[in-house]
């Protein structure tokens, strides 16, 4: 008995943090995992869990998509919807993206568990999206994965960070209309939701799991030009309000994982950069920056190797 316990294959766990356009530095460390392991994201995690840009990533790694696919995808599509200023024209995009990605699928179709995290824009509750039955924490008699909604409007509404991006309204299969923005303003490091699905829902024990968790890295923001007109000033504060509030949200949820979570393993791959070069934030636009981004995150992924081998190998 004990020595199947010891042999048991661990239940591993992907989260992926929020960030925008910073998702190019975890797609710099899953494209390092990727080519540790050999083989298709979603051949060897059982539960990813995304926020935001992770949710997009995420939902296509659950959809058995290369990190090189999704590369591709974010190089297309990322930087013209993050140089847009108006936030219907930013939906605009976002949805057209979602459209080209994930076309009509739904979430019984991942080939991994799945979960998907946006906010409930009127009652200021998280509403994740998931993909089975098995993650259910209640209510199981009226499941229906991902709530009979589309892939591409669940992720639409875990990326709509309000008032730069308009809030998502999806119809559940219920008949339910629910106004949705960005799950980064519940849980921006979704780990903790991953963590409790695991356990809770799945029964499996904190020993038992391995948890990979992906941040976007941690940069300097930019500042304003003395050139700059007033109107694109006040609209750089307000992005560096939005993100230093997504950034103590996901420190915060990291902290209470670390104090809460002791006996669960967990490798957190998300760097701190001081240099000015290095100055960005999530609407980040330029595409020499953020093939800079995926190069960090490749190194990244280098500072933490020998753990992640010992976890998935």
């Amino acid at each position: 008995m004990s020595e199947e316990t010891e042999t048991a294959k661990p239940y591993r766990i992907l989260s992926l943090d929020g960030g925008g356009a910073k998702g190019f530095y975890t797609l710099g460390v899953l494209a390092e995992i990727e080519g540790l392991i050999g083989c298709r994201l979603c051949e060897k995690f059982d539960l990813v869990f995304g926020t935001s840009t992770g949710s997009i990533i995420g939902s296509m790694i659950a959809l058995g998509k290369t990190v090189d696919e999704i590369h591709t995808l974010y190089k297309e599509y990322v930087p013209e919807i993050m140089r847009l200023k108006k936030p219907a024209k930013k939906s605009a995009k976002l949805e057209e993206l979602a459209a080209e990605i994930f076309q009509n699928a739904k979430f019984d179709e991942v080939k991994t568990a799945l979960g998907v995290v946006t906010t409930k824009w009127v009652i200021e509750r998280p509403m994740i999206f998931k993909g089975s039955i098995e993650q259910a924490h209640g209510r199981k008699g009226t499941f229906v994965p991902g709530f009979g909604v589309k892939i591409g409007d669940a992720v639409q509404a875990s990326c709509s960070a309000f008032p730069f991006f308009e809030p998502k309204t999806v119809t559940t299969a219920a008949g339910d209309e629910v106004k949705l923005v960005d799950g980064g303003y519940c849980a921006n490091n979704p780990t903790l939701y991953a963590i409790a699905d695991a356990f809770q829902a799945l029964n499996i024990a904190y020993k038992d799991m391995r948890v990979v968790s992906v941040g976007v890295g941690i940069y300097p923001s930019p500042q304003p030009s003395i050139f700059s007109k007033m109107y694109w000033a006040e609209y750089l504060q307000s992005v560096q309000l939005l993100q230093k509030t997504l950034e103590i949200n996901t420190q915060s949820m990291d902290q209470l994982r670390a104090i809460l979570f002791t006996d669960v393993p967990t490798v957190r791959v998300n760097d701190t950069f001081e240099q000015p070069e290095m100055a960005t934030d999530l609407f980040e636009h330029d595409f020499q920056k953020l093939n800079i981004l995926r190069q960090r995150g490749r190194e990244g992924f280098a500072n933490n190797e020998t753990t992640l081998k010992d976890f998935l190998l």
